[in-house]
């Protein structure tokens, strides 16, 4: 473990035996606001101390059980050392990792159900149906996981693809594994359309959007304009003979949502309400970030739209994640949302945890 982290853990343990000899306090148990304060300090603080101290333990007699393999002349009791030292070390592991975990500050909106936009980039009509391929990637990806989406928002592009689309994803961990997939993820390979074989460069831009509550966002009727219009399919027929798609604008940010994908105005409407709600939570977050922006970009990248995350290059089928510098020959299963493509989430998450540990052990 490193020397930062540790320091920590040790100020943690000193503040959790503080805690404990005021609760033992005669005075305290007199002030009833103040023993329900370090009684919840106290739990807390127990949560990372009770692990910490089993870690110290066990590994204290897993580097005993080592000097004993070492000396023993009796090869059965030194295989029996041997044996026991790598068993004691396996917990210690687990619980390393555990206590690192409990020093990284959660993700306030980790569990929150999101909208994931993806918008065809440079590339023309060969980017509009990378887009629809990364739909799909994602689609799968939430089968396997057993979340439930729904395409809220779509504008098709005429060969196939789309030139946005916009996905509600529900489920448990959701938020926190899809977070990671915000930024440009760029392809290279040989378009439908491209007669010569010559192998091209395309984009699609991800945005990963918590869902918002109510009470997050506060809507003002002053601020919107909505207005309701018949829905249009590809080419910009009417498929719909009644005005149920909703256009809300928001006037302040100038941000619009156009809603057409269900045949009841009302529903159009509640799903644009959402849509907006996250697009203005998404908003205030990046500004709450923008003091950080430092911080990020040295970490893991800021997740801008801007900024090329992943290269999925089908020649040589392979996939690289350019934040952690990681290479997967599993194109195949990444597009069908398979374990490669968690496999992603899991190495940055483990980047962001290091960064974060890093960090705060270093200051």
């Amino acid at each position: 473990m490193a020397p930062g982290i540790e320091t920590k853990l040790e100020e943690i343990e000193e503040s959790y035996e503080q805690v404990a000899a005021e609760l033992a306090a005669p005075d305290v148990a007199a002030d009833p606001d103040r023993l329900r304060d370090l009684g919840k300090r106290f739990a807390e603080l127990q949560d990372v101390v009770v692990p910490y101290r089993e870690y110290k333990a066990l590994s204290t007699q897993a580097r005993e059980a080592r000097e004993l393999a070492k000396g023993e002349a009796d090869p059965e009791m030194a295989a029996y050392f041997h044996d026991e030292a790598e068993r004691l070390d396996a917990r210690v592991a687990e619980l390393r990792g555990r206590l690192e975990l409990l020093l990284v500050p959660t993700d306030p909106d980790e569990g929150k159900d999101l909208i994931l936009e993806i918008r065809a980039g440079a590339g023309g009509q060969e980017a509009a149906l990378w887009a629809g391929d990364l739909l799909e990637m994602y689609r799968r990806l939430a089968d396997r996981h057993r979340w439930k989406t729904d395409v809220i928002a779509s504008s098709p592009s005429d060969l196939g693809g789309f030139k946005e689309v916009s996905l509600e994803v529900r489920g448990p961990d959701a938020y926190g594994r899809l977070r990671y997939e915000a930024g440009v993820h760029r392809v290279q390979r040989v378009p439908v359309t491209e007669s010569q074989g010559r192998i091209h460069t395309s984009t699609a831009t991800v945005a990963v959007m918590p869902e918002a509550e109510e009470v997050e966002v506060d809507l003002k009727p002053d601020d919107l304009k909505i207005e309701v219009y018949r829905s249009s399919g590809p080419g910009g027929q009417s498929v719909n003979t009644t005005d149920s798609a909703v256009r809300i604008v928001h006037k302040p940010t100038g941000i619009k949502i156009e809603m057409q994908e269900e045949r009841s105005q009302l529903q159009n409407r509640e799903k644009a309400m959402r849509y907006l709600r996250a697009r203005l939570y998404q908003l205030a977050l990046d500004e709450a970030h923008a003091k950080e922006a430092a911080v990020r970009r040295a970490q893991l990248g800021t997740g801008e739209r801007s900024e090329k995350i992943r290269t999925y290059n089908y020649a040589e089928g392979r996939v690289t994640d350019h934040r952690i510098k990681h290479t997967s020959h599993q194109l195949q299963d990444v597009l069908a949302g398979g374990e490669e493509l968690d496999g992603f989430a899991d190495r940055l998450l483990a980047a962001e945890r290091a960064a974060q540990l890093s960090r705060d052990g270093g200051s």
